[in-house]
């Protein structure tokens, strides 16, 4: 079941895809489908990639994208693998997309995660989400404790910013942030955006 707030997080995302008018895309990190499925609605959509490390994870998205139908299958490739570990047979695509995805990783992984994405897959554009740390304190999350058990870090919209200013500088892109599923006039949105464009 998706959550008020990740079905908002998941309509700003649908957006900058759009913007965009992508017609190949690598979900990154998808997870049970909730990205994915709506973009196979997307009659624009050729291609789909979705990759996740978890074979159970990706053992239900199988079982829900085959209740869609042939339309959904015949456009999406479904791979077991680390993002960190991608190679070039997937280089070329409009866009990648990682949704909730680099919070999960820690710093080495992240690390290896930004070549394989920004270094040998070179899509055209890069859209990351990741949680608003600021936003917490709305969200009823103690200071010393994190969103989700499975998070290595939560990131201040600054930090995120520096991030992803860093990878955009050492890898060849333009940057865009914005803000994700609202905005508070003080702590910004509960997730935020970074939107990456090749140079």
């Amino acid at each position: 079941m998706t959550s008020f707030l990740h079905d908002l997080r998941l309509r700003g995302t649908l957006e900058a895809i759009r913007e965009q008018q992508a017609s190949t895309i690598l979900d990154l990190g998808c997870g049970d489908g909730d990205l994915l499925m709506r973009l196979a609605a997307d009659r624009g959509v050729q291609r789909i990639v979705a990759v996740d490390k978890t074979g159970d994870v990706l053992a239900r998205l199988k079982s829900r994208y085959a209740r869609a139908g042939n339309t959904v299958a015949s456009r999406l490739e479904v791979r077991q693998e680390s993002i960190a570990r991608l190679g070039v047979e997937l280089a070329g695509f409009d866009c990648a997309v990682l949704v909730e995805v680099v919070e999960h990783m820690d710093r080495h992984e992240l690390r290896a995660a930004e070549t394989a994405v920004f270094a040998t897959l070179r899509p055209a554009r890069v859209i990351v989400t990741t949680p608003n740390a600021e936003f917490n304190l709305l969200l009823g999350v103690p200071p010393h404790r994190f969103r989700h058990p499975d998070h290595r870090f939560e990131w201040t919209r600054i930090e995120m910013q520096d991030w992803a200013r860093s990878v955009a500088q050492r890898f060849g892109y333009g940057l865009a942030t914005r803000d994700l599923a609202g905005r508070h006039p003080r702590f910004g949105g509960p997730s935020q955006m970074a939107i990456f464009t090749r140079a």
